[in-house]
């Protein structure tokens, strides 16, 4: 129960961290602050950090740092009810890339169908979370990723009494640059990027 406390505290007071950064810079909080489906909506898909081959989009458990990728490109986070997984999300470039690094990544772990809802959380029903999203300047270090110009953050995920098995988007976009304010599609580069997420609930 005092671990349940502790993640419900921990995910009201990453919440209204996420919301004020985002309510004052950018990219703004796609499925949070708007009903937008992604962040192609306000920004452009215009940077040089296209190609797969050289991108890095990866979740690892926290503890054991093994990455949860199947075999079909998509994540599984298996936990068991009631207690509290961490993992690692790791978005970046690989060591060794001759474009010029991204300067902020920022990701979101979002519901399809909660995104036209007037929710504040769009993350699955039941699952309580404590950083669903973020912006974050590269520069993290990550054993496994010596080299690589990354941002490594872990997020902390319960299922509840009412949790099902459930399938995310993680949308992602590594930018360089400021939007122009009102002009979203200005002045800041960057390239989108989406991956599957299946949450499994084990009894």
């Amino acid at each position: 129960m005092k671990a349940k406390t502790i993640l419900i505290l921990l995910s009201v007071l990453g919440l209204v961290i996420c919301l004020y950064q985002y309510s004052f810079s950018y990219p703004p909080a796609v499925g949070l602050l708007s009903k937008s489906k992604n962040c192609l909506v306000c920004h452009a898909n215009n940077g040089p950090w296209q190609d797969e081959a050289n991108t890095i989009i990866d979740i690892l458990d926290k503890e054991t740092k093994k990455s949860l990728m199947q075999a079909d490109g998509s994540f599984l986070i298996e936990v068991q009810r009631g207690e509290i997984r961490t993992v690692l999300t790791v978005i970046g470039r690989k060591k060794g890339d001759k474009v010029e690094a991204p300067f902020r990544n920022a990701w979101l772990y979002v519901d399809p169908q909660r995104i036209k809802s007037n929710s504040m959380s769009k993350f699955a029903p039941g699952w309580n979370v404590n950083l669903p999203l973020s912006c974050r300047v590269v520069g993290d270090k990550l054993k496994g990723f010596e080299g690589a110009k990354i941002t490594a953050l872990p997020m902390s995920v319960r299922p509840g009494d009412d949790a099902q098995d459930a399938e995310l988007k993680l949308q992602v976009m590594l930018t360089k640059g400021e939007s122009v304010k009102g002009k979203g599609k200005e002045g800041m580069k960057g390239n989108y990027f989406e991956r599957i997420v299946r949450l499994r609930v084990l009894e």
